[in-house]
């Protein structure tokens, strides 16, 4: 039972890892900047492909997470009772079910939108003058949005960190402003060297 609890543990920590699609999604968004800002129907096409795709690799993941949460707690020191008798794991799956909801409004209701106003367009044809800007309320609103999922699943990561032994609480506010700092350098910066 022991070697259960470890692989699902790992598990639950290598599909939060893989949740990490919000920041690719940013870094693919700023090095198509660097493309120029009118559309381009190939490299746009394939992009809008990368990033709608990569929604359901999420579900996947977010699921796992959810699913190996609950048998962790079942099958672990702590207990189903952690929900409401730990801040921590409490905190962690209404993070979780955050991500989930935003996912969907995503992936069920900007993305439609921008694939109604690309399937319009004929791949051997030159796009409208005013296309580009027809398609940016829908795509700030989304790097808006991935900005906050990688914030939120960086949030998660540190408190998923302290189920069992929490930081104080300048620490964890401390690391928290560096996830909130991260996610927007991601938002505004290509992130060429990581970090850096």
């Amino acid at each position: 039972m022991e070697n259960l609890y470890e692989v699902l543990k790992f598990l639950h920590i290598l599909s939060f890892v893989f949740m990490a699609i919000p920041l690719f999604n940013l870094i693919v968004v700023n090095e198509r900047t660097v493309m120029g800002t009118g559309f381009v129907y190939a490299t746009d096409r394939y992009m809008e492909n990368i990033i709608r795709r990569g929604a359901s690799r999420c579900y996947v993941f977010q699921s796992s997470v959810l699913v190996t949460g609950i048998f962790l707690l079942f099958s672990g020191p702590l207990g189903i009772e952690a929900l409401w008798q730990n801040w921590v794991v409490l905190v962690k799956t209404l993070l979780l079910f955050l991500l989930m909801g935003l996912l969907s409004y995503v992936h069920l209701g900007v993305q439609p939108k921008i694939e109604g106003l690309i399937a319009a367009l004929k791949p051997d044809e030159p796009a409208p003058e005013n296309f580009a800007a027809q398609l940016k309320p829908y795509r700030v609103r989304r790097k808006r949005l991935a900005t906050f999922c990688l914030f939120v699943v960086v949030t998660t990561i540190i408190l998923g960190m302290q189920v069992y032994d929490t930081y104080s609480p300048m620490m964890t506010i401390g690391l928290i402003l560096l996830a909130a700092l991260f996610a927007w350098r991601a938002n505004k910066t290509l992130m060429r060297f990581g970090w850096i």
